[in-house]
């Protein structure tokens, strides 16, 4: 584990601080805990139409489709498959 590196920072009139160009563009979350202790981690954010992919079940399902997709093709008996998707 790396030594905590401090860095002593002026946060500007207009309330911003500079955290680096190699966080430029990222998006970080700003946890404050008590009024003047701030915790900034970087973070990624999820759109809310593809938080169901992060979710167990569809994970759970994810992971039997990927695996599946490393066994041998079997041949379909499709007249069974027919039958099977007429009796719904």
């Amino acid at each position: 584990m790396k030594a905590p590196k401090q860095v002593i920072k002026q946060v500007g009139a207009s309330g911003q601080i500079s955290l680096g160009k190699e966080f430029a563009g990222r998006t970080v979350v700003v946890d404050s805990s008590e009024p003047g202790v701030w915790v900034i981690k970087t973070a990624q954010t999820i759109p809310d139409s593809e938080l169901w992919l992060h979710q167990p079940e569809a994970a759970d399902r994810l992971d039997r489709a990927m695996a599946a997709m490393g066994q041998p093709a079997q041949v379909a008996d499709l007249e069974a498959l027919e039958q099977h998707l007429g009796e719904r």
